[in-house]
């Protein structure tokens, strides 16, 4: 057993440092994934993926605001949903928006001459019907993958098993802090021991947690990865553009780097055009950064480069706000009946408990990247016996990587490696075998 891990650790070094055959990135990827097709097909067979469907759906349902929850549905569940922020947006329009955003200094125009398609195709990636009054996501929210080819969940309907670990987190962290921090006893704060659970209450809480934001907020921050996370024919994947900064002097002009997957601005952008009010869309846009003084500059450019590619004014939404020297900040919300001090108060007074709570939910890739890195190199170690070439990039990312991980998840296989070795992963691979799955 020992010899054999050492031998996928040494197989491991060797993706780390680019030496084993990687997936090809030559697809245009200007027009619509490939792949997208047979990712759905793939992705509406595995009960893992289904019942992450119906998990989140279930979240959803129970999302208290009536607008935010059929706004949700609609954005996650209808298959012919539209994506109202690219509704009627012309070429020349995108143009416009784009050098928008290089006067903003929130893309790095250095990317446009090695981005496949440039800037513009990492803005706005392909639709169904673009341009139109609705157009389509070229796939649904249920068959995209979670991140880039091999990284986390990066296999069809992982990123519906992401946002599902995602809600649990989510709600768990925001239960956690009202089981330590919102009980008082004769007037001053105690921890709540009244029940065997670390987490859930018997005693409604004494402080204000939005539920209907700790649930929305993880579902909507990957909302775009349909968009950037494309499928192409060999059953790799498009590359996403990071943007949302120039790299260099993104801290309000001083040095600093906001540059993050355009997946996030992108989804900011659609929750912004659909109306979702600004406590959720900016818990959302801090998903990938807490918002605490020395980051708070990140947040602000994600929501301005989602304001512009939405065309809507940020702060006369509320999304963001002006300090005394004009600059964009995040706004102070639900201090109700305090006398405006927004002038004398520092910005980050602004930052409500449910921002940094989500960030923390969005942490799994923690654990979730390092196991889809492994398990690549323990299917490459097993794919022979089971008839598949990893060489053959194709016929093995769509007949046996993808399939495996879209059924028995890149997660489970990683703990059953390190507890049971290659035999354990070996009898999982064959009961999809049985089944005729692979």
């Amino acid at each position: 057993m020992t010899q054999l891990k050492d031998t996928v650790c040494v197989g491991f070094l060797s993706v780390i440092f680019g030496l084993a055959a990687q997936p090809s990135r030559a697809a245009d990827q200007t027009v619509p994934g490939a792949g997208n097709a047979t990712a759905i097909a793939l992705s509406s067979k595995s009960p893992m993926v289904q019942s992450a469907k119906e998990f989140l759906l279930g979240r959803i349902n129970k999302i208290d605001n009536a607008t935010i929850r059929a706004i949700t549905l609609d954005a996650i569940a209808n298959p012919t949903t539209c994506v109202t922020h690219r509704a009627y947006v012309t070429e020349s329009q995108k143009d416009a928006i784009l050098q928008e955003l290089i006067a903003a200094g929130l893309v790095d125009t250095r990317d446009d001459s090695t981005f496949p398609g440039g800037l513009k195709a990492g803005v706005f990636p392909p639709l169904l019907e673009d341009g139109s009054a609705c157009p389509h996501l070229p796939q649904t929210f249920f068959s995209a993958p979670g991140s880039f080819f091999g990284g986390h969940h990066s296999w069809p309907g992982g990123l519906a098993v992401h946002e599902s670990f995602n809600d649990v987190s989510s709600l768990n962290l925001a239960n956690g802090y009202r089981r330590v921090y919102g009980h008082s006893e004769g007037g001053l704060p105690v921890i709540d021991p009244s029940n065997a659970s670390p987490l859930v209450s018997d005693k409604p809480a004494d402080i204000f947690l939005s539920e209907d934001v700790m649930v929305a907020a993880p579902i909507w921050h990957d909302w775009a990865k349909p968009m950037v996370f494309q499928w192409n024919s060999d059953g790799s994947e498009f590359r996403e553009l990071s943007f949302g900064g120039n790299g260099q002097t993104d801290n309000f002009g001083a040095t600093g780097n906001s540059k993050t997957g355009g997946h996030h601005m992108i989804s900011v952008a659609e929750a912004m055009k659909r109306g979702l009010p600004p406590d959720l869309v900016i818990a959302q846009a801090s998903a990938h950064s807490h918002t605490t003084a020395d980051n708070e500059f990140k947040v602000v450019n994600w929501l301005h480069t989602a304001a512009i590619i939405a065309q809507i004014d940020p702060v006369a939404r509320g999304y963001l706000s002006l300090d005394a020297q004009g600059r964009l900040r995040l706004p102070p919300l639900r201090r109700l009946g305090e006398v405006n001090l927004n002038a004398a108060l520092p910005s980050q007074t602004n930052m409500l408990a449910e921002y940094p709570l989500h960030t923390l939910s969005d942490a799994d890739f923690v654990a979730t990247e390092p196991a889809v890195s492994i398990d690549q190199v323990i299917l490459k170690t097993l794919a022979p016996e089971f008839g598949f070439d990893p060489s053959q990039i194709g016929a093995y990312n769509n007949g046996f990587r993808n399939p495996v991980f879209s059924f028995l998840t890149a997660e489970r296989l990683f703990i059953i490696y390190g507890n049971s070795g290659l035999d354990g992963v070996r009898v999982e691979i064959n009961n999809l075998r049985q089944r005729g799955i692979i």
